[in-house]
């Protein structure tokens, strides 16, 4: 293989392995300077062109640009999927806040550079330490090193797109994300469901009392202590979120391309 030609290859390698750690979790924080991940990113596409990249050949003419598009296409799908399946954590934060009363009191995530709930921020950050408490990050690189297996240079995914395989899974997977999501957050919702229908009958039967000014410091008191109460099955609960993860990618390899 010449320079030119090994040059090529390892470009599509490069393209893949960035567009994916542009979107992934831990990897695309804002924490992590752009220097490193890129650096990462071609120390990673350099690993795989050594094993696997030496015995391909690419076109030399502008169908090359079209490889490219895909390459990118296939590294960000990659990231989405477990994007979309970490963010079930501040969704679940989100369903939490608004019955807890801290629905307006979102706060700057620097993970993500937007706003995200308090409650979610909170889990994100625990869950975010569990992940690389038990070698997450190994197992997403694992990830995109068999993706090459799954999915090599010369695939059809425009092909497999075409005919919905992909925007399939995508809908079920974030129909799947939601119930996930609304699973994490059910206790806690309905024990403050359940202090709202307490509040009622004390506004029926005293009405006296001044519900507004007793209700939300009371809902904020019974949703921290449940907090607390829940916190030792939280890890249990991302254990069982980030299996789900490993396994939406293995079913998006399988969709974009074939088993080995």
């Amino acid at each position: 293989m010449d320079i030119m030609q090994g040059f090529t290859i390892f470009l599509l390698i490069f393209c893949r392995i960035t567009a994916f750690f542009v979107v992934s979790p831990v990897f695309s924080a804002r924490t992590v300077p752009n220097i490193f991940k890129i650096g990462f990113s071609g120390i990673v596409a350099l690993i795989i062109f050594l094993v696997y990249g030496t015995t391909q050949t690419a076109p030399s003419d502008l169908t090359y640009i079209v490889l490219i598009i895909r390459e990118v296409l296939i590294g960000l799908l990659m990231g989405y999927v477990a994007t979309l399946m970490f963010s079930v954590i501040t969704m679940a934060g989100s369903f939490i806040d608004i019955q807890i009363g801290f629905g307006m009191a979102n706060v700057f995530d620097p993970m993500t550079g937007a706003s995200a709930p308090v409650t979610g921020n909170f889990k994100y950050s625990i869950a975010s330490l569990f992940f690389l408490g038990m070698n997450g990050h190994h197992y997403l690189l694992e990830a995109v090193l068999r993706s090459y297996q799954w999915i090599p240079l010369s695939n059809d995914v425009f092909n497999r797109i075409y005919h919905g395989d992909l925007s399939e899974f995508l809908i079920r997977a974030f129909g799947q994300a939601f119930m996930l999501a609304f699973q994490m957050a059910a206790p806690l919702i309905v024990a403050l469901f359940l202090t709202d229908v307490a509040l009622g009958f004390l506004a029926k039967t005293a009405p006296q009392f001044n519900i507004f000014v007793i209700g939300i410091p009371l809902k904020i008191l019974v949703g921290l202590v449940l907090l607390l109460v829940f916190m030792s099955s939280m890890v249990y609960a991302f254990q069982q979120l980030f299996e789900l993860l490993f396994r939406a990618l293995e079913n998006l390899l399988g969709t974009l391309g074939s088993r080995p």
